[in-house]
């Protein structure tokens, strides 16, 4: 299928610090009119489903991803955005910028290798506690299936069916200590190959809004090792 995206690109004079979840934070509250900035329904109740408004901070430029109605909810709030605001201090917005584009995401005849640029958010605390139990092979498997499991919700929370086997290998993991809403969690970073089309910069695993697990392919032109 094809995704309908709109990146938005903030950059202040000032120089930001990284903190996807303040610019939700602020965005949400400047627009809060618009419910897929936010994920919630109402003010009690979540929207369970993949974000379509995803928030990163890449190099000292706030990007704000929407992706099909999220595009059209980003294409609305453009214009009046002339500031953002990380926790209580505010950075004038000097330059802005837009790409908007449609890109392929669902299974592939090809291979991709692919990079996550933010900690992967793959485990709960629970699941972290039998990861360390395991050994090298299992710790693999487990991170092989809970990956192919992002790429099943995400397929279902955009409305496309995966018509085969996703077939998926991870490779040069390694740990990282991450902060989510002020809970210390675990987190990955490395790479994996996978016979897949996901769009640059859009997330997988757990918070991806909050600016967790996105990604960016380093090679569409891989070769399989007989993963998944």
């Amino acid at each position: 299928m094809r995704l309908r995206l709109f990146y938005m690109n903030l950059r202040s004079d000032q120089e930001l610090p990284y903190r996807p979840d303040h610019l939700r934070g602020y965005l949400t509250s400047a627009f809060n009119e618009y419910t897929l900035l936010h994920q919630h329904i109402d003010h009690n109740q979540l929207r369970y489903r993949y974000p379509l408004v995803q928030y990163r901070v890449l190099d000292d430029t706030a990007v704000v991803i929407g992706i099909n109605e999220g595009a059209d909810v980003l294409q609305e709030i453009y214009r009046e955005t002339r500031v953002i605001r990380f926790g209580q201090k505010v950075y004038q917005i000097y330059e802005k910028s837009v790409t908007v584009e449609e890109q392929d995401f669902g299974l592939s005849e090809k291979f991709h290798l692919y990079r996550f640029i933010t900690p992967w958010i793959a485990l709960n605390q629970q699941n972290y506690l039998r990861y360390l139990e395991f050994d090298r092979n299992e710790r693999s498997e487990l991170l092989r299936k809970t990956l192919t499991s992002n790429f099943l919700s995400a397929s279902k929370g955009l409305g496309y069916h995966v018509p085969d086997r996703i077939k998926l290998d991870i490779r040069n993991i390694s740990t990282c200590q991450c902060d989510l809403k002020g809970t210390p969690m675990i987190g990955f970073t490395g790479e994996f190959l996978v016979n897949f089309d996901i769009p640059d910069l859009l997330g997988l695993g757990k918070s991806v809004s909050r600016g967790y697990g996105a990604v960016r392919c380093i090679d569409r032109t891989a070769t399989s090792r007989g993963g998944g």
